[in-house]
């Protein structure tokens, strides 16, 4: 007993002083930091997921990528685990580094956007907010594929894959990298391009945080469409009715029909009594406003009348602001927290689902959803049909391994209040709901699961989120971290 307290007191004076070196450290770089007991690390340490409490070392505060790497030197002098956050929505407190003791690197300060106005390239810091970004390119006559979620940071959501409504027209937001820079272990700054490291510049455009520190990223942007319609269509079915909108849905989007210019989903959520499931179709069509109903209304057909509707038609950031998640303008009001379990499938589109597969989810969301007490939604995403531009990206092109994706299923429950605690019984609801279609499916079915919805209860993550490109991600970490600083629950592990 003597012998563990004399060990204790040791680790805890280790840490005291650790603590102290890192202080000074910063402090002789003019880098802003809170560590645990100064005023606001509380609150800059609270996870979006509340699930999940971390108690970083330090919380750093770059203001440019100097600065990025002298916080990385600092770290890595001290064999700490360094960690980015840009928005910190990782579901899983990665970004915290989702266990105590990690230094973070926080990016938040860091977000300016600058548009060449002869390429039309953008290169965008990693602290900037997705509904800022889109706001800032409008101005310009731009825009980037990312996701509706106004709050997400750039950083994670451009380095493991970046899908929202655009996607099917220009990609996902880590298909428009065309370069970046990126602070390495030891505190290197260097380009990630096609010419210039070209192994990172992979790496990065799939599992970005794993090698490095990106401080600011240069993207092809896009022209914004004259037009476009964001719609939402609501309904309550039972399981017959149910099963065979969803059956309907995928037979419409493997038909050949769906113009590039439309990106959209279907969301499942409780219905009003056992037996019954609500069911959302909602999205983005960027194309004409005269050419909306017809490219919806081959599946809107063949399901009974909407009970509620709701069109709007407007120029492109209107319609950004009429299906985001949050203010596009982020600085409004604050960003808001959750407590929740969320899974990820991504089912391939060259062995779509069975029949049987379908009906059965919504069974078991209509039966089993129905008795749940937690707030829980399935998002059924489009990625693919014929001319995605997603599924157009050679596999090995980049880190991302889904280039053969039809949906991505994002299923996810949070505590009736949004606060802890979280009830344990909702884990085995999600992976009953996933079973239900993998269990329909043939025993070799190669699904996969997307990075960017973190699942901490995944066994075989590695395979799921990375498939056959986790080995040359292995060998790249080896390279570039062989040190592993850059270290979080999912983080690729060396060789």
């Amino acid at each position: 007993m003597f012998i563990i307290l004399l060990l204790a007191a040791a680790f805890t004076l280790s840490a005291a002083q650790n603590v102290t070196l890192l202080r000074e450290q910063l402090a002789r770089q003019n880098i802003t930091a809170l560590f645990p007991n100064d005023a606001g690390y509380a609150a800059a340490s609270l996870a979006y997921n509340l699930r999940f409490t971390v108690n970083p070392i330090a919380i750093a505060y770059p203001i440019n990528v100097d600065q990025i790497s002298d916080v990385v030197k600092a770290g890595a002098d001290q064999r700490l685990r360094v960690v980015a956050r840009s928005g910190g929505h990782s579901y899983i407190a990665n970004g915290l580094g989702g266990k105590n003791g990690s230094l973070v690197v926080d990016l938040s300060q860091m977000t300016n956007i600058v548009v060449d106005p002869v390429t039309n390239n953008a290169i965008i810091e990693p602290g900037n907010r997705l509904g800022d970004i889109a706001l800032v390119l409008n101005e310009v006559g731009r825009g980037l594929p990312h996701g509706r979620c106004t709050y997400i940071g750039l950083g994670g959501h451009s380095g493991f894959g970046g899908w929202g409504f655009p996607s099917r027209m220009w990609g996902l937001t880590l298909d428009n990298i065309l370069s970046a820079t990126v602070v390495l272990a030891n505190g290197d700054i260097v380009t990630a391009s096609e010419d210039s490291n070209p192994e990172l510049y992979w790496g990065i455009r799939g599992s970005s945080s794993s090698f490095g520190i990106v401080a600011s990223i240069e993207f092809r942007t896009h022209p914004v469409p004259p037009q476009a319609t964001a719609f939402q269509y609501l309904w309550e079915m039972d399981i017959p009715t149910a099963s065979n909108a969803f059956i309907e849905f995928q037979s419409w989007v493997l038909s050949g029909l769906l113009p590039i210019e439309f990106g959209g989903e279907l969301i499942m959520l409780k219905g009003s009594a056992y037996g019954q499931i609500e069911l959302g179709f909602f999205g983005d069509y960027f194309g004409s406003w005269d050419s909306f109903n017809d490219t919806v209304n081959p599946y809107l057909s063949q399901l009974p009348t909407p009970e509620s509707t709701n069109i709007t038609q407007g120029s492109w950031i209107e319609i950004l602001a009429a299906t985001a998640v949050g203010n596009l303008n982020t600085t409004t009001q604050p960003d808001a927290s959750d407590t929740f379990y969320a899974k990820s499938l991504m089912a391939p589109e060259d062995v779509p689902l069975t029949n049987a597969s379908m009906v059965a989810l919504v069974t078991y969301l209509a039966e089993v959803g129905f008795n749940n007490s937690d707030d829980w939604d399935v998002e059924v995403e489009i990625y693919g049909g014929q001319g995605s531009v997603i599924n157009q990206v050679p596999l090995d092109a980049t880190a991302f391994a889904h280039r053969d994706t039809l949906f991505t299923f994002q299923p996810k429950a949070s505590s009736a209040n949004l606060l802890p605690p979280f009830p344990s019984s909702s884990f085995g609801f999600l992976d009953g709901l996933v079973s239900s279609l993998t269990s329909n499916m043939p025993s070799d079915w190669n699904w996969g699961a997307y990075p960017n919805y973190i699942d901490d209860e995944l066994p075989d993550w590695q395979e799921r989120y990375y498939g056959v490109h986790y080995e040359r991600l292995q060998q790249l970490k080896s390279s570039v971290d062989p040190q592993d600083t850059f270290h979080f629950p999912t983080s690729i592990q060396e060789l």
